[in-house]
């Protein structure tokens, strides 16, 4: 019962007790993974961004100040309207001037225009997705050839929680999505260990071939 609750508030958080705690977890155990996403995507400041599945906004805040040109643009999508909430507040003063754009809405189906993206990065965010080939195909036509896609995840963690049935099925597995993003049209697809202080964690790398 717990291991269902746990995996329905991480993969769409909700205002509530649990959506609560999720959401201070995040906070505490993604702050790595999400400075260092945004870190290896070698973001420019005049880049345009886009973090998938943005959380409580904390890999928004750090792309944020890399995008010091005029032109940089930061955009972010979240399925759970309470995550959305929650990075609208944290973001609130840039989203008002035009630097951050924020959407709720699915990652196979983001109303962004196609080509458009230099950058992409996520964390601890695919293996919540119904189909991970939409996902990875919406990902590929909303990026400028060239463009750079970066996720970072502690594989170890994913899976312990796989094995207490907190992650559903076999989408978890790095090789699943790196196939997905194949399938795709990316190339290049790899995964590297990376070491940030003490703590290890595996970053996945596509870039969109058009």
């Amino acid at each position: 019962m717990w291991a269902a609750t746990l995996a329905k508030q991480l993969s769409h958080p909700t205002r509530s007790v649990a959506g609560w705690l999720v959401s201070k977890f995040l906070v505490t155990n993604n702050q790595i993974l999400e400075e260092n996403a945004v870190q290896l995507s070698g973001i420019l400041p005049g880049d345009t961004v886009l973090e998938l599945g943005h959380g409580p906004g904390l890999g928004l805040q750090s792309a944020a100040r890399l995008l010091t040109e005029p032109t940089g643009h930061l955009i972010g999508v979240d399925y759970s309207q309470y995550m959305h909430q929650m990075a609208s507040e944290r973001m609130k003063e840039l989203v008002a001037s035009g630097k951050v754009t924020l959407h709720h809405c699915d990652v196979a189906a983001m109303p962004l225009a196609d080509s458009t993206i230099d950058k992409v990065f996520h964390c601890n965010c695919y293996y919540f997705w119904p189909s991970l080939r939409k996902g990875a195909s919406e990902i590929h036509r909303v990026m400028k050839p060239g463009g750079l896609m970066v996720t970072t995840l502690k594989l170890n963690r994913l899976a312990y929680f796989a094995s207490k049935r907190v992650l559903p099925g076999e989408n978890w597995h790095p090789e699943v999505y790196m196939a997905a993003l194949k399938d795709s049209g990316f190339t290049d697809v790899r995964m590297e260990d990376k070491q940030h202080s003490d703590i290890t964690f595996q970053a996945i790398y596509a870039t969109a071939l058009k």
